[in-house]
């Protein structure tokens, strides 16, 4: 690991980026050109200490999570990030898919704007990369797993407790909903082996999606209208809609009301109620 290279490079990221880059208050008495060390670290989700030492050259080795934290608080692209990952001497992870995915810069600096509304970036496998504080409010946060358990679709059909986040009488709609957006993935990505496992395991564990599977409906989950649970103000009403990366693997997903209707007042609650005294649940994608 290049301590020193690794510090000079985080420095030289951060001092590029301006506050109001990444939804953060432009102050009269900043004294450095771009965002402060405690920023860094809070974007990231790490202590402010620990990130002054990585600056400086000092402690541990970053673990990978670690590195994608970064990634995404620093706004790098592909290059960069692969960068970063060298410099830790860590392997760099796949671009679009799994805990440690690259967020694509586009879309998160929209997610940093959308500041009154609940939106997240997931992949084309429904895994939440990152969200905003609505949408941790109104969905969960995403479970800490890896593997094909991070995605809210194989989570559907697997796991009962997926499903609580929309009332019982709206599950089949989400059902094909799910699955013909999976065909969609699919035919796209061609012979991927990580879909190919996916709808393997779940013909095999669910005869409900085996069944839709066998329909061969295809859509891509562009729009939607939901009915979500939240234990504190029950359903709530909204408009789903997604915004898809070049590539097609990330999508941005956020969530609307139309001004005046129940959705609307719900949501401006939210904001107030935030996460606090809630159990985690299993985010939707």
């Amino acid at each position: 690991m290049n301590h020193s290279e690794l510090a000079a490079f985080l420095k030289s990221r951060r001092d590029r980026i301006r506050p109001d880059d990444v939804g953060l208050p432009t102050g009269p008495r900043r004294r450095v050109p771009g965002l402060r060390r405690e920023e860094v670290a809070q974007l990231a989700g790490l202590s402010a200490d620990y990130y002054t030492e990585l600056e400086r050259g000092r402690g541990a080795q970053p673990s990978a999570q670690v590195l994608a934290a970064l990634a995404r608080a620093l706004r790098l692209d592909g290059d960069e990030r692969d960068h970063l990952f060298h410099l830790a001497d860590r392997p760099v992870p796949p671009a679009a898919h799994g805990p440690n995915a690259h967020v694509q810069p586009g879309l998160l600096g929209l997610l940093d704007r959308l500041t009154t509304t609940p939106a997240q970036v997931i992949t084309d496998l429904h895994e939440v990369l990152v969200q905003n504080p609505l949408a941790a409010a109104l969905v969960g946060r995403p479970p800490a797993v890896r593997g094909p358990e991070a995605s809210l679709v194989h989570r559907w059909f697997t796991d009962p407790g997926a499903r609580a986040i929309y009332p019982a009488e709206d599950h089949p709609h989400h059902s094909r909903v799910f699955v013909a957006d999976l065909q969609a993935v699919a035919a796209r990505r061609g012979k991927d082996s990580e879909v190919t496992r996916m709808v393997a395991t779940l013909r095999r564990r669910s005869r409900e999606f085996a069944t839709l599977w066998d329909t061969h409906d295809v859509a891509l989950r562009r729009t939607d209208h939901k009915r979500i649970v939240h234990p504190a103000l029950g359903v709530i009403e909204l408009d789903c809609h997604s915004l898809f990366s070049e590539d097609g693997r990330q999508r941005l997903l956020w969530f609307s009301a139309p001004p005046g209707t129940e959705g609307a007042a719900q949501l401006e609650l939210l904001s107030v109620i935030g996460t606090q005294d809630m159990t985690t649940r299993a985010s939707n994608g």
